[in-house]
This record gives structure tokens, sequence and C-alpha cells, in this order.
């Protein structure tokens, strides 16, 4: 009975925390959008000018300010390499989040920006999506939450049966008394009766 509740319990704590993953993902997608936009917008400027002069080159725009005589000039080259540096990360962030949902979950699970995952964690808010894609996730991530607390109960019953009965096998039995042997008993013979002779009368 109490393995039944357990798996109960297991199973929609599962279903709590797989409901989450499309709403978190999403989150992430957008948060990623709005920077990517915003470096964009902010960068516009630069890029224009190094469409005009330098071939649509930004690296050459940047080595242009940098070997410049001009202290603003090369300040200002700092400050378009850093900007440029941020816009080619959030492109990449942004193509990635275009993929399928499967795609972009890997994303995020093994190659988010961290800058970007730190900030959708601490503005994270919890919410219960009906949709089919929350469902599925939930659904699944509750069955292989399930699974696994499954094979470990059942694995640590079965380690735990298993040294008991070594435990059980290995120990000493208890010492018995020596069995004393009995003595044979030999029982003499009885003396043959001597007879006696009859005088004659």
């Amino acid at each position: 009975m109490l393995r039944a509740y357990l798996r109960l319990v297991v199973f929609a704590l599962g279903l709590l925390a797989g409901v989450q993953v499309p709403g978190f993902v999403d989150q992430y997608g957008k948060r990623v959008s709005a920077h990517y936009l915003e470096v964009q917008r902010n960068f516009a400027g630069f890029q224009r000018t190094a469409d005009q002069y330098f071939g649509g080159s930004v690296d050459a725009l940047i080595k242009h300010h940098s070997s410049s005589s001009d202290a603003v000039f090369r300040d200002e080259a700092k400050t378009i390499e850093a900007m440029y540096g941020r816009l080619r990360i959030f492109t990449a962030e942004f193509e990635a989040m275009r993929g399928s949902p499967l795609a972009r979950l890997l994303h995020v699970a093994t190659d988010a920006n961290r800058e970007l995952l730190q900030e959708t964690e601490d503005a994270y808010s919890y919410t219960v999506p009906l949709d089919a894609t929350a469902i599925l996730y939930g659904v699944g991530i509750a069955l292989l939450l399930s699974l696994l607390v499954e094979t470990i109960i059942v694995g640590g019953f079965s380690l735990l049966r298993r040294e008991l009965f070594r435990a059980t096998s290995t120990r000493s039995p208890p010492p018995t008394s020596p069995v004393r042997r009995r003595e044979p008993s030999f029982t003499p013979e009885p003396e043959p009766r001597k007879q006696t002779s009859k005088a004659p009368r």
C-alpha cells in the first residue's frame, strides 16, 4: 500500500515539474529575442558605417578605429568590439531558438547562454499550462521519474535482501557438546559346572 502511494506522489511531482519545461524554454526564448533585438538596434549605426566605408566588414571598422591617433576613436573601437561580440552571441542564440521544440529544449539544457539562463531563472514565474506540448512533457517526465524511483527502490531492497542472506549464511554455527564414547562392556562368561561322580553303592 505504501509503495503504491509513493508511486502516485512521485508521478504527481514529475507531472508538475514536467509541465514547467515548455514554459521555461519559452521564457528563455523570449529573453533571447529581446536581447538580440536590443543589441541589433544599438549596433545598427556602426553596421551602416561598416557597410558604407569598409564593405560591410565590422572587423575592418574596429581595426581602423584602433589604429587611429585619436584617443576617442581608440576608445570607441573597444565599445564597437564589445557590442559586436554580444551581437554575435545573441544572434547564435536567436538562431538556435528558432528550431523545433525538441531542438530548443536540448539547446537550453546543454548549451544555453549562462547570462540569459540566470536571468530567466531569476524572473521565472511558475505556471501550469494546459496545452498539448506541456501535457506531453509532463507525462513523459513523470513516467521517467517514476521508473527511476521504482528502479532505485527495487534495486535497494534486492541489495539489502542479498546482504542479509549473505550475513546469515556466513554466520558460524553454535558450538556443539562433544559426544561421549561408550566404553564396551564385557560380561564374564559363567564358569562350567563341575560334575560330581556318585560313589557306587
